[in-house]
């Protein structure tokens, strides 16, 4: 067979799942083989699996099945694209975890824009050290264009104006805006894919173009050899969305193998740790990565809860982001042993934007 018969033939599968009811269809899982973040898209959509945002309460606010997310990115990208943004225009996303951050960044890929997330939370410092940082950072990206909440427009806005950055777009302006008539084209293999800023950066921000074939051999290495998915596997995160561990390990990866993914926001785990495991322990969870000072957090914080949890389904709990220290390890270990955690689901993972 050709590899453009293969590839027919693969439309036409995807085709026929298409006129599949969705209720009646069993999506085969795929880890591999995609060749945009896209066309990764383009295939989840078909299944049942997505995105799940808690609230800072533990209580389910929005749920975002992939098929919901691809209608609302291919309406987001024509809005951009209305608010006169052309192929291969940069566009900094600032918004904490949740659907519109998502919208905006997948929006992009079929727009052919070019996301870039950062932080939405201050730097110590308050308000000016935050408005510095982010100046940088938009001036370092060439940013055309800022997708930002509205509480933070006021700060958003005075660090455009320092990168001259003209358009500053709340998420609701953005979705106020008509959907442009304008044919879409999304990125193809050899485009990039987006601008991820290196977690690792501690004066002037760095940002690192990442290729679409980066990221698929990146998500594929993620899926298939390091963690080995499976369609029983649910994953749970805290991270931000704008560094590597965040947006690739449980935003891109978990997307382009179907895997469900359950979200609190940063800013909730920092306030109550404890969150993090018990909604776990709910909903079955059995991948999510911390840094060590999250399981340190989150063993400190528990108290007498470990022994009304069940984390026996947890099979790959990944350190990355800082040092690996085993004394909290065995803690937390030690700690939740009493809820089922087994601690050879520890795994070290190593991530950086520099080398996706």
């Amino acid at each position: 067979m050709t590899a453009k018969a293969a590839k027919l033939d693969v439309e036409a599968a995807v085709a026929e799942l298409a006129r599949t009811p969705r209720s009646n269809r069993d999506l085969e899982q795929k880890l591999a083989g995609f060749k945009t973040i896209a066309e990764g898209l383009d295939y989840a959509a078909l299944g049942l699996t997505g995105f799940n945002f808690y609230s800072a309460k533990g209580v389910l606010s929005h749920v975002l099945t992939f098929a919901d997310l691809r209608s609302r990115a291919l309406a987001t990208a024509r809005k951009l694209v209305s608010a006169g943004l052309k192929r291969g225009d940069r566009v900094a996303v600032i918004a904490e975890t949740g659907p519109d951050f998502m919208a905006v960044f997948f929006g992009c890929q079929y727009a052919g824009l070019v996301p870039c997330p950062m932080p939405y939370t201050m730097y110590i410092g308050g308000r000016d050290a935050y408005v510095e940082r982010v100046t940088g950072m938009l001036r370092a990206a060439a940013a055309c264009a800022v997708v930002t909440s509205s509480d933070l427009e006021g700060h958003i806005l005075a660090g455009a104006a320092g990168a001259g950055v003209e358009t500053v777009l709340t998420h609701e302006a953005l979705q106020a805006l008509p959907e442009s008539l304008v044919k879409l084209e999304a990125f193809g293999p050899d485009d990039v894919a987006y601008i991820q800023y290196s977690s690792g950066s501690t004066s002037e921000p760095k940002g690192v173009l990442i290729t679409q074939k980066a990221i698929m051999a990146n998500t594929q290495g993620i899926l298939r050899d390091g963690l080995r998915v499976t369609k029983s596997d649910r994953a749970f995160s805290w991270l931000p969305l704008y560094h590597d561990m965040g947006l690739v390990g449980f935003c891109l990866a978990p997307m382009m193998g179907q895997v469900s993914v359950d979200y609190i926001s940063t800013p909730s785990f920092a306030r109550r740790p404890a969150l993090w495991l018990r909604l776990m322990s709910e909903n079955r969870s059995t991948v999510s990565f911390s840094p060590s000072f999250g399981y340190d957090l989150a063993a400190r914080r528990i108290n007498g809860e470990a022994v009304t949890l069940d984390l026996s389904n947890w099979r790959a709990a990944g350190i990355g982001g800082d040092m690996v220290r085993a004394d909290v390890l065995k803690q937390f270990s030690d700690t939740l042993s009493i809820s089922g955690f087994d601690q050879n689901a520890f795994m070290p993972s190593y991530g950086m934007a520099e080398s996706t």
